[in-house]
């Protein structure tokens, strides 16, 4: 085959709001090479997922294409008849989409959702469709196809589930895969596999592949050109390595910049300030000028065309063509990072010793207690005022668990909770109650904490009434007004519903909900693992600058690695339910030493211009907490399991006053 795979020429696509248009392509331009990986990396709402959508046909009600072309080997798929491009679906093209959770049907197994692909495209029935189902099972990874294929959706973890969309999307071998933020809400050792799969089939078949991200650690890992999409429209073309050596937009600089990461530490993180400008208006000169640091007349006056770099790197921006420019390179150099201060010796604000948390599992008619989930079965940690202790593991591990234990929002089963030297504990009623106001949680989705019905006033002083913590209703409106000041929204927020806040503000207001009765320790679950790079980099700034002003603690739960290298001062690594490794930022992420740990890190992926890092490969699934294996629990997915792993748990090892890991790598023979 000669040319593109795929050609896209000036693609337009509306989108009926009321009296107005939304604008949410306007104007895209791309090809795609067979064999390709192609990546369209931006923000959530600049366009990138409607644009695949486009190519697909499968515009929500309200959208339409309004001009454009979309040729596939030279097939103009926007000129075909409904009944045509069914025919294209699933067989030429086929979409990976963002959600596995809510895109497989609830209601049919998995052979039955990979069958119905099958029998709309190919004459294969029965025996025959079964035989080539359980080969793509086989195919994506999925452990003993034959039992797997009558189960249902619910009853595969999340990794699982996004390997059957893989299979559905490869079941007649298309040629063009397109793959919706296919990672976003995986592990990183899931995500690790999943990437790897992808690469391997995309080998075996031949096929091209469109990947959209807003991660540049998953673009750089997959991708051989990359188009960056604000807007709407792409402002931002190159090859890989050309790409992450030499950014030239000011938002792809921006991004790059505002990526945490241990070179970062004790900096603030580069911000874009403001948010994606509404769509539903016609753009008389650049669309980022609005929050680009170096716009001048021109960008606000003129659109930019599209400047030659080098060959193949297309930027769309006046600065490329003014002395401006060397001061866009002048100011994408870093300061050298800030050495944060050793671990303090004082008593710890927080101490947690050997907690455990089960629950029960009732089976028969009368409920008796079969067995019992051990979500936490022997926690122990410590946190100082001022400090960050980052909690980190897969899903499923008990992370959360144990930060709502340690609130008394879940009892413990057994163990020691001390704050300030009290037992939390054996606190009940009023006397548990006057204590929240040292200790609060942010939850992970702003779109879920937040009560819809409620005023973001509402929201803050409901905390502030039910612990006392402002006498008047005087003294809550002026303590809220400062709330959403420190936080970086405007005192009129507080009478606007939670629907009229970007995904950043809302978590902005879950913060200052948090900070309402002037805690000493918050809980942060995941609270960025729903955001941009942009908005994440907004929260971690404000986090910081909040320690550092009020001498907060945190307890930050989290699976991102990258985040936990610049914003906290220790780690305590966690799987199934128990803690394997702990110590300082630096030793866990430059010296681990359990085979878990050393796996978690090599699955992160790399912003790098050249080489792809060496994955250390898992074994499965993490096991269920209600039937753990016996002796170390990771030692069925070890690749360094001995004897002695399969008979008791190991105690921890000391390697420094801060450093040790539970593994018998290290015990004394």
């Amino acid at each position: 085959m000669s040319g593109p795979l795929l050609v896209v020429e000036n693609l337009r696509v509306r989108l009926d709001a009321g009296k107005t248009q939304v604008r949410a392509v306007d104007g895209v331009s791309f090809s795609i090479d067979p064999h390709e990986t192609f990546a369209l990396l931006g923000e959530s709402g600049c366009g990138k997922s409607m644009t695949a959508l486009s190519l697909m046909r499968l515009l929500p009600e309200a959208g339409h294409i309004e001009t454009g072309k979309v040729l596939l080997d030279g097939l103009d798929l926007l000129g075909l008849p409904e009944i045509a491009m069914r025919a294209v679906r699933g067989k030429r093209i086929a979409m990976i989409f963002q959600e596995p959770m809510t895109s497989l049907n609830p209601v049919m197994t998995i052979g039955q959702q990979i069958a119905e692909t099958l029998h709309r495209h190919t004459d294969l029935r029965g025996e025959a469709a079964q035989g080539r189902v359980l080969e793509l099972l086989d195919a994506v990874g999925i452990p003993a196809p034959q039992a797997r294929y009558h189960d249902y959706p619910f009853q595969f973890s999340g990794g699982m589930k996004q390997r059957v969309m893989i299979a559905i999307a490869l079941a007649c071998e298309p040629d063009l895969l397109i793959a919706d933020e296919p990672t976003t809400a995986l592990d990183v050792t899931i995500q690790a596999q999943v990437l790897e799969l992808l690469r391997r089939l995309q080998h075996e078949r031949g096929m091209a592949v469109m990947l959209i991200s807003h991660d540049l650690g998953v673009v750089s890992e997959m991708a051989q050109r990359v188009a960056v999409m604000y807007a709407g429209e792409i402002v931002e073309m190159a090859g890989r390595e050309e790409f992450f050596a030499n950014p030239q937009h000011p938002y792809t600089r921006k991004l790059f910049a505002s990526l945490p990461g241990a070179a970062r530490r004790g900096q603030q993180l580069e911000i874009i300030r403001g948010s994606v400008p509404p769509l539903d208006q016609e753009f008389s000169g650049c669309r980022f000028a609005g929050r680009c640091d170096f716009a001048w007349q021109k960008c606000r006056e003129e659109v930019p065309a599209w400047s030659e770099v080098t060959s193949g790197h297309q930027v769309r921006c006046h600065l490329l063509e003014s002395p401006e420019h060397a001061a866009c390179e002048a100011a994408a150099t870093l300061p050298s990072p800030v050495v944060l201060p050793e671990v303090r010796a004082d008593r710890p604000l927080l101490e947690v010793a050997d907690l455990k948390v089960h629950f029960p599992i009732h089976k028969g008619l009368f409920k008796r207690v079969a067995g019992h989930v051990r979500a936490v079965d022997g926690v122990s940690l410590a946190i100082h005022s001022g400090r960050t202790l980052a909690l980190v593991g897969e899903s499923g591990c008990g992370k959360t668990t144990v930060g709502k234990s340690i609130l008394q929002l879940i009892r413990p089963t057994a163990g020691s909770v001390r704050f300030s030297g009290d037992e939390l504990t054996q606190l009940k009623g009023a006397t548990l109650r006057a204590r929240r106001t040292n200790f609060q949680i942010v939850f992970q989705d702003p779109y879920s904490s937040l009560d819809p019905r409620m005023r973001v006033a509402d929201i803050i002083e409901e905390g502030m009434i039910a612990l006392g913590a402002a006498s008047s209703s005087g003294d809550r409106q002026n303590s809220m007004d400062r709330l959403l000041q420190q936080v970086g929204l405007s005192p009129d927020s507080k009478y606007r519903y939670p629907h009229e806040f970007s995904g950043g503000q809302r978590q902005r207001i879950a913060i200052a909900r948090a900070l309402a009765v002037k805690p000493q320790l918050i809980v942060c679950d995941e609270p960025t693992s729903a955001l941009d790079v942009s908005v994440q980099a907004q929260i971690l700034n404000l986090l910081k600058g909040l320690q550092d002003e009020l001498g907060l603690a945190y307890l930050f739960i989290t699976h991102n690695l990258a985040v936990v290298e610049y914003f906290a001062h220790e780690v305590a690594v966690m799987y199934l339910g128990r803690i394997v490794e702990r110590g300082t930022v630096e030793e866990v992420m430059q010296s681990p030493r359990h085979p878990y740990t050393r796996a978690l890190l090599s699955a992160v992926p790399v912003v790098v211009g050249d080489a792809r890092r060496e994955i250390i490969r898992l074994a499965g699934d993490l096991p269920s907490p209600a039937n753990p294996p016996s002796g170390c629990h990771f030692h069925p997915r070890c690749p360094q399991a001995m004897a002695a792993c399969r008979q008791n748990y190991p105690a921890m090892v000391g390697f420094s006053a801060t450093h040790s890991a539970s593994c018998y790598l290290y015990s004394e023979k």
